[in-house]
């Protein structure tokens, strides 16, 4: 993120007349549709022709704003559950889709985005004379993946031109023959224009798809722990997933039904930073955790698990935020209860988390995926 102005220019300018094809599962809201969503109209602004190609249905609606110049092609073949042999069928059709969108296309590269995409993009373009750059934007070592997926995983992405991931520990996860063209980018940080501050109601917030990885029901139990000496706070926790049932259940059974609430995914992207006190993020693991610098940005005081990775990238603990060890209910139960009992420490690390994030403001990650773009256009002819 070291890019002057004018080399990041200079970057940009190189990338006038390509034609760039993304591929991604889907277009709903996440950290990763967010990040293809900000380098997409970034490409398309600099002249570029950009191709998006989803797995969806088509009558599927992104949830983030695309400029109508981009080309959204929707194969309807989504993730589904099927048998094996139903799966398998489903996998050659997505291959057989993909490849046949890309070569319409005509890309001068492709990027694609999320292991299990990654990998059908890869064997999608075997034979045709166009590089691949795969983007992980999760912990690779701990994703729940099935033995053929990351067979085919470490058997293909040697073959891709280059591998983008959020951070220096994901990058080293792979062998030398995958990670010998790497870049290692974070997720920039877009708060929604226009936002307001609207606080002051004693909220903590959590945000994310409600799954095993974030952590939510070590979240609820470790709430239930300060919640009595902290009548007057509730706990939100925005977003919507499989585990919404158990979760609920869980907040039942802890007593918690009239101090959490989970509203389901917000109206519009971000908005959550309007009416959130304290933030906290209690994932088991993380590819990047976009959310906790969201919450930085937008000056809140945040509280997060030291999980592997990304939070340990953007927070210095006692400095800029709070964080405490992977999977330590009682340490997060200590970590909110200080934070809630002291508006004095709430206003520091907020001053603090506010300028750490600058870091991470989009011009300069987007200089970033520039010079990859621009490396990759420049590369030998096939």
């Amino acid at each position: 993120m070291n890019e002057s102005p004018s080399s990041s220019a200079f970057a940009a300018s190189r990338l006038a007349g390509a034609r760039i094809t993304i591929v991604v599962p889907a277009l709903g809201a996440g950290g990763t549709e967010h990040v293809v969503n900000l380098i997409a109209n970034h490409w398309i602004s600099v002249g570029c022709a950009v191709t998006l190609i989803t797995l969806e249905q088509g009558d599927a609606r992104p949830y983030y704003d695309f400029d109508s110049r981009i080309f959204i092609e929707r194969l309807g073949v989504p993730p589904q559950r099927a048998s094996k042999l139903r799966s398998g069928a489903l996998v050659l059709q997505r291959i057989q889709r993909l490849r046949s969108s890309i070569r319409r296309s005509r890309p001068d590269f492709v990027l694609s985005f999320l292991t299990r995409t990654n990998v059908l993009t890869l064997l999608a373009t075997i034979g045709l004379a166009v590089p691949v750059i795969v983007s992980e934007r999760n912990n690779p070592a701990l994703q729940p993946f099935g033995p053929a997926w990351k067979w085919l995983q470490r058997s293909l992405y040697p073959r891709a031109f280059g591998l983008v991931t959020m951070t220096k520990g994901a990058l080293d996860y792979f062998p030398e023959a995958t990670r010998r063209r790497g870049w290692v980018i974070a997720n920039a940080v877009d708060l929604p224009a226009g936002w307001q501050k609207r606080r002051g109601n004693r909220i903590v917030t959590a945000v994310g798809r409600l799954t095993r990885q974030k952590g939510f029901d070590l979240l609820l139990e470790a709430f239930a722990r300060i919640a009595a000496k902290h009548p007057d706070w509730k706990l939100v926790i925005w977003g919507e997933g499989e585990d919404r049932k158990s979760l609920e259940a869980l907040r039942d059974a802890l007593g918690l039904e009239d101090r959490v609430e989970m509203p389901g995914v917000t109206e519009r992207p971000g908005l959550w930073v309007e009416t959130a006190d304290v933030f906290v993020l209690s994932s088991r693991y993380e590819g990047w955790g976009i959310v906790l610098l969201e919450a930085m940005a937008a000056g809140l005081p945040v509280v997060s698990f030291a999980c592997e990775w990304g939070p340990t990238d953007m927070v210095k603990h006692g400095e800029d935020g709070i964080l405490v060890p992977n999977y330590d209910v009682e340490a997060l139960a200590e970590a909110l209860s200080n934070i809630i009992g002291d508006a004095a420490l709430r206003d520091r690390l907020a001053i603090s988390a506010a300028s750490s994030a600058k870091k991470y403001l989009p011009e300069r990650i987007l200089a970033e995926w520039d010079a990859v773009a621009a490396s990759t256009l420049e590369r030998p002819a096939v």
